[in-house]
């Protein structure tokens, strides 16, 4: 069997995330059947419907890499109670024109990391309701809302906290059997 190709929408710009940080801290307790492709979404122009009838080559390749992907994760972290612009703009541009949606079908999960005491909870919620509305299947639990803490993350970027590592692995765990329900 090939690998199962996911394709990860970090929703967080800044250089040094705690989001990125926290992606790549999961993609190395996957299984090595599982292969992780960060999608950028920095340079995507601002979703206008004008662009329907004439998709920019960004656009045009941002779905082609959701289209190519076996799964989803979501690492996002929380603007304002909600999930930051930029990602919002991704997703609005993978699921157009209408009647071309990207991620249908496809499996999914949100995660993020925040140095609130909620984690990204309000976030996952709000993009939860939108991938539910594009027919992306999420998987329900565990939850993951991480909160951000000195000596989470080692200097190489692993997991430094031994109790949060073993709460991502059952993660993982969860998440890869998730996936192989709809990858066959």
């Amino acid at each position: 069997m090939s690998k199962i190709r996911v394709a990860v929408l970090v929703g967080s710009l800044r250089k040094e995330s705690l989001n990125h940080h926290l992606a790549r801290a999961v993609e190395r307790l996957a299984p090595a059947d599982f292969s992780f492709e960060h999608l950028r979404i920095d340079h995507l122009p601002l979703y206008n419907q004008d662009y329907d009838a004439d998709y920019p080559p960004e656009y045009r390749q941002l779905k082609q890499q959701i289209e190519s992907a076996d799964a989803l994760l979501f690492v996002t972290p929380e603007y304002n109670r909600s999930i930051p612009g930029v990602l919002k703009n991704a997703i609005d541009i993978a699921s157009r024109p209408w009647g071309t949606n990207s991620f249908r079908g496809k499996p999914g999960a949100v995660i993020g990391i925040s140095v609130g005491a909620t984690g990204t909870a309000l976030a996952q919620q709000h993009l939860r309701n939108v991938l539910s509305y594009l027919d992306v299947a999420t998987e329900g639990q565990p939850e993951v809302f991480i909160q951000n803490k000195e000596g989470l993350f080692d200097a190489e970027g692993h997991i430094g906290n031994e109790g949060t590592q073993k709460f991502l692995q059952g993660f993982v765990d969860r998440y890869v059997a998730w996936v192989k329900q709809f990858v066959k």
